[in-house]
């Protein structure tokens, strides 16, 4: 019988979008403006122009966790 109690505590994905949105907010926080789209684009990893045969809109790079 599978105990449903058994289930991972930690989520790998969870873990790497909580730290993301940390990142930003500390940023935005520090700013003593808003912050520019270049600047949360980097927090975020999304690429700022596509390469050859992608997408013409910003998509998140892949991270090891």
């Amino acid at each position: 019988m599978d105990d449903q109690l058994n289930v991972p505590l930690e989520d790998a994905e969870l873990l790497a979008e909580v730290e993301l949105t940390t990142n930003l907010i500390i940023a935005a926080s520090e700013a003593d403006a808003a912050l520019p789209q270049e600047v949360v684009d980097r927090l975020l990893g999304v690429e700022a122009e596509p390469a050859e045969g992608r997408h013409a809109f910003p998509t998140q790079q892949i991270r090891s966790v």
